[in-house]
């Protein structure tokens, strides 16, 4: 599993204790794009900026790739997105790993992307 940057920030908020256990059980990795996306947002508290550099620090980072970077072409090519959306997508496809994003509908026209959205209730 991806963790998509929203994730990584719903995650983080007191009333989301169910999206921090899934994120436990799971270890999923998470891209290059979250890294600089979340640490990189101007507005982090100190203490924001500190819990999630502890987060990243205990995750698997995986780098934008020769291969992540032809697949988000290849995306960007077959219809409009923005850059970090195509890396993400770019980076699960490559690793053929499933998505975990809150958005699911900016990414369900890309054949062989699995897709979980942690917020949905899930079939018995």
């Amino acid at each position: 599993m991806l963790l998509d940057s929203s994730i990584i920030i719903y995650a983080a908020q007191p009333e989301y204790s169910e999206l921090r256990r899934f994120i436990r059980d799971h270890s999923p990795a998470v891209s290059a794009v979250s890294y600089v996306e979340v640490l990189g947002y101007h507005r982090l508290t100190e203490q924001e900026r500190k819990h999630f550099e502890m987060f990243f620090s205990a995750a698997t980072v995986l780098p934008i790739s020769e291969a992540v970077l032809n697949q988000a072409v290849r995306l960007r090519h077959a219809r409009k997105m923005s850059l970090a959306d195509a890396l993400q997508a770019g980076t699960a496809l490559a690793h053929g790993l499933t998505l975990v994003t809150k958005n699911t509908k900016d990414f369900e026209w890309i054949n062989g992307l699995s897709l979980l959205d942690p917020f949905k209730p899930t079939a018995p």
